[in-house]
């Protein structure tokens, strides 16, 4: 039984969150083969805290880029690809084996038995080819600074930061259980090599869910697997995180009638203002008539099978609530 895993994760100027993840990565209860840290041109001391960690930790191994610039979609997976193109090849020449294949985001906090319980679930479904947890998001720096003025020596993996797992300081993610998320992921290796590994493609962890299922894989959030990250969806905010959403989602194929429907959801809560900037983001591109992905398999999942993936989630949500309500089988 091979539960051997190698780990990529990029950062550019993450000298706040990467201790963090240090912390949590080296107190796995089942250790990464090879952990590869991606520096994208960082200008703060992310490179020295990689430095640090290498050091210490024979199976860390940094890779600093030249190329510097904002990311997310498919510079993003420039800088991930470079990383698994290193690990790979390191671990041939190596000769190191492995059998799952994970990418986790530098403000990710992971719990102890993350990757000893994803892997345990992937031992009892040979057909589950991705696979995460599920996060809470927080304010971390605040918070460990709140906890630390009462106990200096305090770490991440610590059960009094825990606690906030289950407290008003986290919001959860609210998600299908059958996509998992895209930053702390794992896959199976076959499934990566099946799937062409991350697509240089916008939210190209979305099209690596789609393009795993429709080759028959089963992907899964489980909701009990703990991480923890730092609040926000971009740092540029969250109204420019939610356009480049809406863009990323139109170039995907995505039907309008179905971003109208998301972008009510997200307009229904707080800040109301982010379902705006998710139909603004994809409405722009679709008056003007840009061009869309140039695959015809995942424009038509995103097109039509998506929407009706959607559908009976939604129908079994009311089944379930309608069952609460009448106390009987719909």
């Amino acid at each position: 039984m091979n539960r051997r895993y190698i780990v990529v994760t990029p950062c550019k100027n993450e000298e706040k969150n990467l201790p963090n993840l240090v912390q949590s990565m080296t107190a796995q209860t089942i250790k990464p083969a090879l952990w590869v840290i991606v520096d994208d041109g960082s200008t703060d001391r992310t490179g020295e805290i990689i430095a640090e960690a290498e050091e210490k930790y024979g199976w860390i191994k940094g890779l600093h880029l030249e190329k510097s610039e904002e990311y997310m979609g498919s510079h993003l997976a420039y800088v991930c690809n470079k990383g698994f193109e290193f690990a790979r090849e390191y671990c041939d020449r190596e000769g190191i084996s492995y059998e799952y294949i994970a990418l986790v985001d530098a403000d990710n906090i992971l719990e102890a038995r993350y990757f000893e319980k994803l892997i345990e679930e992937f031992e009892k479904d040979e057909k589950l080819g991705i696979a995460s947890g599920n996060s809470a998001f927080a304010g971390i720096e605040k918070i460990l600074d709140d906890l630390k003025a009462k106990n200096p020596n305090m770490t991440v993996m610590d059960d009094e930061f825990w606690h906030i797992w289950d407290s008003n300081s986290t919001e959860k993610q609210n998600s299908r259980e059958d996509l998992p998320m895209g930053s702390a992921r794992v896959w199976r290796r076959e499934c990566f090599d099946e799937t062409d590994g991350y697509l240089p493609v916008p939210l190209p962890d979305s099209v690596s869910n789609a393009i795993a299922k429709l080759k028959g894989w089963k992907t899964r959030r489980f909701m009990d697997i703990r991480v923890i990250e730092r609040s926000g969806l971009k740092k540029q905010g969250l109204w420019s995180g939610y356009k480049e959403k809406g863009e990323s989602y139109f170039f995907l194929g995505q039907s309008l009638f179905l971003t109208v429907l998301k972008a009510l959801k997200y307009s229904l809560r707080k800040p109301y203002y982010t379902g705006l900037a998710y139909f603004w983001g994809y409405i722009i591109p679709f008056v003007c008539g840009k061009e869309r992905v140039n695959d015809d398999e995942i424009r038509h999942y995103y097109k039509h099978i998506r929407s009706r993936e959607l559908k009976d989630y939604y129908k079994e949500k009311i089944k379930i609530l309608l069952k609460k309500i009448i106390g009987r089988d719909v």
